[in-house]
This record gives C-alpha cells, structure tokens and sequence, in this order.
C-alpha cells in the first residue's frame, strides 16, 4: 500500500505517526493506510482557517467563481480515479460512483454560479415619518471558519454539498470525513490546491472521534455543517456553543401508492429508491404504503424488479447491490429483519446475508412498533402496507420521529396539495420517490431529520450573515 497517506492543513501535507487502515467493505482487504489528525493538528487547522478568513471574505466574486469551475473542471478528468477511489473505500458500486462524481461537477459548477449572485436588498426606510431621507442596504457576508462532518455514503457530493457554498461565500472550511471514507475527500482537497485559493481555504483532517468533539467546541469555528446520524447530530449540537449549527440527518423515507396512480412508474422508481446504494440514503424509500385496490398489483411488480437487482461486486458495472459499509452493518440489518419475521412479517423476497452483503428484501404485514418501521434500517429493505382511504396514509408516514421526503404517486391535484399541506417533512414529491434529490434545491428535513437547508444557494445563506448599511442623505 505505501506509505500512510498524509492529509492536509493550511495548503500543507502532514503526516502523524497515529495511522488508520482503510478496508474495502466488499471483500475486507486494505486500500491504504491514512494519517490521523491528533488534537494538536486539529488546532493548528482551526488556527489556518482563522488566518485564512480575511483573505477568503475580501476574494472578489469572480475570483471565487473561477476557483469553483477549476474544482468542478479537474473532478470531471479525474473522474474515473475518483470513482474507483470511492467503489474501493465505499464498497458503492462503480455506477453509482461515478454518477457521484457527475453530481459534484455540477454541485460546483452551481456554487460557482451562484458565487456571483450572493443577494442583497434595498431597505425603505420612508415608510417611516422622518426618515424620508435615509436609504439602507443589506448585503450577506461570509460568517467565519466552518467546520464540516461527512458521513461516509456520499464521500464526494456530500463534501461537495459543504465545501462548495463554504468557498462561495467566502468562509475558509475545516473538513472531518467519515473514518471509513477519507480518500476521496482527501483527492479533492489535491484538486482545491491547483486553485490558488489562499492557504487555509480547505483543511481536510481525518481524526478519532474525540479529536472532532474538540473542534465541535472550538469557539473559532462560526458554523458546524454535520451530515450523519440523527444520535451523533443532536449530541454534537449540544456541545457546539454559540456556533450557527446545521443538521443534515436520518429518515425512513414514506411512500403513498394511490388507486389512481401509474403502478409500474411507482414500483420502477420504488425499486430505484429503496435499494441504491444498498439502501444507505437517508432519503432511501423504507415505507410503502399502497391503496388496497392496487395493492396486489403493486406488490407483483415491485417483488419482481427487486428480485432482479443484481447483488455482489461493486467494482462490477451491472452491480446495484453491493455490500454495506462493514460486515457489523449487515449483521445489524439482518437482525432487524429475522426480529420482525419473527414479530409476524412475512419476507416476500431476499433477508439473507452473505459477509458485508444483505440481499435486497421487501417486507409485508409489518406493524408500526417493528424496528423496520419506526427506525431507519439503512439497508436494502423496504415495507409495504395496505391502506383503505388517504387519511389512513397519511398518519402513518406522520408517525414517525423523523421528516425528511416524502412521495405521493397520483394523478388527483388535491391529494396532491393535501400531502403538501399535512405531510410533516421538508418535501414533498408527486409522483417521484423520496429518494430524488438535485443539487440545487432547498433540502433538509424537520424533526429528528435535521435543522437547516443544503442544496447550493440555501446553504451559502446559512453560511453569511446581513449585514445592514444606513445612509443619512440630508443636505
């Protein structure tokens, strides 16, 4: 393997003694050994960021634009590299990484964009007597140092999604990846580089968990950017101080079927939904409810798409099925899905595991207490229900802690706009799985899905403050 691979802190390359192996999840063999960050490098980190702030806020914004495009511009060549990086670390397959590194091109060239159009307002201030002649303007500003965690299941788009709108703003960006995916994190700190951005612009620090919580407290970080689990997201919260905090966190994603519902686009889409990525999405179809006219219908199609998913090698094209992250993550879901056969369930396809591997299943005749239900699995499993009038699906998918996306598959307006009315998450989709996502719309959750909004423009307002300028115009 070579030597450890060093990770970066104020334009500079640095290596500890302190190592992590990183293994691929498909058959446990090692991809390389990385350098950890202790909590002397993770001060020196935050310390860069602090120096790099002035200059990062006074970077016109075409210069930041054109920082974007070269990132988004070298991802594109480096394309391939990079998705046998992620395929190798990630056990994703290599369809879907390098449908990943598409995704990042344009989360960049978005952020780059939308660098050049930061808003701002002109205030009347006439409105009030005897302010006839004052005149105010607001414009955003960056807000400081970020700190971003990422969770290992995007280990590109998701550090794009914080990483571009941090450089677009102006704020200076100190990364954590995931410990089990910090290679492709740390190829695009080598592509940040070649930008000529100034020093401390993007550190990007592998490190143990206590070491993170070190930064989470560090009063020089303004923002702490987390995508992860719903437990680690509101613990850290609770240790981040005055700092602004932005949650991205879990779901259990909820679908609705109704009678007048195109079938074969609901059960094409759910079997896209509920299995890419072996179901570690947050956003990852779990629930399915389907009118009881449909149902049988339904079930049919979507049981035969799901059993033709071909499961194994990630580095395989044809893969959609690959392995979890660790062999401990398919044990868990496993486990989940035997303790609800055994609760009554019935397995109408897959439940098996073979080493990190768990076969695409699909679950009937679950209740609402069943840990398939009411948890994110974070699997390849999907429930269906059966329900009798609209009302009875829309309390179920409420039900639940979490509020992330939701899908309503039918062709009547009203229902439509009733799911958006009472739906209790940060989106609703017609006729689309909750799965889909683009890299320019608002996206987040309620509940114990998160706080704050992602998606290019939405993050860079998270990421700035207004700031308010009053002119005295009198003679």
């Amino acid at each position: 393997m070579g030597a450890a691979r060093p990770f970066l802190i104020g334009n500079q390359w640095r290596q500890t003694a302190t190592t992590a192996t990183i293994r691929n999840p498909y058959n446990g063999k090692p991809v390389a050994d990385v350098c950890l960050a202790g909590k002397a490098e993770a001060d020196e980190a935050a310390a860069r960021a602090v120096e790099a702030f002035p200059a990062m806020r006074l970077l016109p914004a075409h210069a930041r634009a054109e920082a974007l495009l070269k990132i988004a511009g070298r991802l594109a060549v480096r394309q391939d590299e990079i998705a046998r990086t992620m395929t190798a670390e990630s056990g994703k397959p290599i369809a879907d990484a390098r449908r990943e590194v598409g995704r990042a091109v344009q989360t960049f060239t978005i952020a780059a964009e939308e660098a050049k159009r930061i808003p701002g307002d002109v205030i009347p201030m006439d409105l009030t007597p005897g302010m006839e002649q004052h005149v105010s303007i607001v414009r955003r500003v960056p807000i400081g140092p970020v700190l971003g965690i990422t969770p290992f299941n995007f280990p590109l788009n998701l550090v794009a999604h914080k990483v571009a709108p941090c450089l677009a703003a102006g704020n200076p960006m100190v990364l954590k990846p995931a410990p089990q995916t910090p290679l492709t994190a740390l190829l695009l700190a080598e592509i940040v580089l070649e930008t000529g951005l100034p020093p401390g612009a993007l550190s990007v620090v592998p490190c143990e968990n206590a070491v993170a919580e070190q930064m989470v407290t560090d009063e020089r970080f303004k923002v702490l950017s987390f995508t992860g689990s719903a437990a680690v997201g509101w613990m850290l919260k609770a240790k981040s101080g005055k700092k602004r905090v932005l949650l991205e966190l879990g779901g259990n994603a909820g679908v609705i079927v109704e009678p007048d519902a195109d079938v074969e686009l609901a059960a094409t889409r759910c079997a896209v939904g509920g299995y890419a990525y072996s179901g570690q999405t947050c956003i990852s179809v779990q629930r399915v409810f389907v009118h009881e006219s449909v149902h049988d219908r339904f079930v049919e199609q979507f049981v035969a798409r799901v059993a033709a998913l071909k499961a194994g090698d990630p580095a395989d094209d044809a893969t959609v099925i690959g392995p979890l992250i660790d062999e401990a993550a398919a044990r868990r879901v496993e486990q989940w899905i035997q303790e609800a056969a055994a609760q009554g369930a019935r397995v109408l396809t897959g439940g098996k595991r073979a080493g990190s591997v768990v076969e695409a299943t699909v679950l009937a005749n679950v209740t609402p207490a069943m840990k398939v239900s009411c948890r994110e699995v974070f699997g390849p499993v999907v429930t269906l229900s059966r329900y009798k009038d609209f009302a009875a699906a829309l309390a179920p998918l409420n039900d639940a802690d979490y509020g992330l996306q939701a899908g309503v598959f039918t062709r009547d307006i009203n229902r439509i706009f009733r799911a958006y009315r009472e739906l209790e998450v940060g989106a609703v989709l017609a006729n689309e799985i909750p799965t889909f996502r683009a890299e320019h719309m608002p996206y987040g959750g309620v509940k114990d899905s998160g706080l704050g909004r992602e998606g290019v423009r939405y993050a860079i307002e998270e990421m700035t403050e207004p700031k308010l300028l009053i002119l005295n115009l009198k003679d």
